[in-house]
């Protein structure tokens, strides 16, 4: 059946290659408010669903695309695994709900990102339809991989642009065997040294987050190294520290319900704290910053050594449909402008031969990460 689902699918991007005709990959419209709108024919994947096989002793998994999220960690969690780069649901509300394919697509990772690995570092292959319908497999079940272009995890953050993801098979983790989290009363700035200086250590850090008023720090693994750091760090053990990562990976937490712009600030986890931008939340040991703003912040991420996102939609408003916050001035409050960091001239001619070459009509979710693309 799902070769049939896999025949219909590359039948229908074959077409619209033919006709020059653009294609909104659609799977369980958990994170429809990434990106910019993509105006385009629908092509559904989520009936593309099923674990192919999982090997627990192995560490593989491998599922199609249209497989719910929450199905593989159950599946993971009843052999004592997870996906270790814990990522993002963002489904209250959606009937749906994330799928394996919209997380990679996505390339988003949770707050092990940074102790852990991002999710492209788990990815180890991919069976995807490019723009001309072609059915292409690249990587495999194993981590080594030939010299070259990895375009297996280049499907990590692409958002469809550059082929309908069918399969992926991922790296699987075992869950640590304790896990807690630590209150520490510092400031901000504080937090970020602590942070850079801990990340140095042979400690087992599993999460690091500052939220305006106190630091947050998870240790994760052995019973022993767990215990050991605890004595070493100090703080307080709270209770509720799962609750508490969940709501960050989630963007429930009360930081994000500010109706203000929200941007995303990807930078280096030393660069110190821009006072100017005001209540910052502080995720990734200091690599990833939140903050609120109606001015575009591009500039200051790049003069920062960093990128910044400007996020369309909140998660919380998916249930009703809401748009949260206003896009830049000169674009009259449209919902499609920039979303991304604006590109350099050679990074963008990257992309383009890159898009040309797996999706040469630009049919496939065209002008989901930039207008040029």
């Amino acid at each position: 059946m799902n070769q049939d689902y896999t025949q219909n699918l590359s039948a229908q991007v074959e077409a619209a290659y033919a006709d020059g005709r653009p294609l909104r990959i659609q799977g369980g419209a958990s994170k429809t408010w990434l990106g910019r709108t993509v105006a385009g024919d629908s092509l559904d994947v989520t009936s593309h669903r099923g674990i192919l096989s999982y090997e627990p002793t192995e560490l593989v998994l491998t599922a199609r695309a249209g497989t719910p999220l929450a199905a593989i960690e159950t599946a993971l969690a009843t052999s004592g695994q997870w996906l270790a780069f814990e990522p993002p649901h963002f489904d209250a509300g959606v009937h749906r709900g994330a799928t394996l394919g919209g997380t990679i697509a996505c390339g988003l990772s949770g707050p092990s990102r940074p102790y852990a690995g991002a999710a492209r570092d788990f990815v180890l292959g991919v069976r995807i339809i490019n723009g001309k319908g072609e059915v292409l497999r690249f990587g495999g079940e194993v981590m080594k991989n030939v010299a070259g272009y990895d375009l297996s995890r280049l499907m990590a953050g692409a958002q469809g642009t550059l082929g309908v993801l069918l399969e992926v098979s991922l790296k699987v983790l075992p869950r640590p065997a304790a896990e807690l989290t630590l209150a520490l009363e510092l400031t901000a700035s504080e937090a970020i040294r602590h942070f850079n200086a801990w990340a140095g250590q042979p400690l087992p850090l599993s999460a690091a987050c500052h939220d305006g008023e106190r630091a947050y720090v998870r240790l994760a693994g052995g019973e022993a190294a767990v215990k050991a750091a605890r004595v070493k760090l100090g703080g307080e053990e709270i209770g509720d520290g799962a609750a508490l990562w969940t709501r960050l990976r989630e963007l429930s937490h009360d930081f994000f319900q500010d109706p203000t712009r929200l941007w995303r600030l990807s930078l280096p986890p030393t660069a110190p704290l821009d006072e100017a931008l005001g209540h910052q939340f502080i995720d990734w040991g200091g690599g990833q910053r939140w903050a609120h703003s109606e001015q575009p912040l591009w500039s200051m991420a790049r003069a920062a050594g960093g990128h910044a996102t400007r996020y369309r939609r909140q998660p919380s408003d998916l249930a009703t449909g809401q748009e949260g916050g206003q896009a830049d001035g000169q674009e009259g409050g449209r919902q499609d402008g920039q979303v991304f960091q604006p590109l350099v001239p050679g990074m963008l001619a990257l992309h383009r031969r890159l898009k040309a070459a797996l999706d040469p009509r630009g049919i496939l979710n065209p002008g989901r990460l930039y207008q040029e693309l």
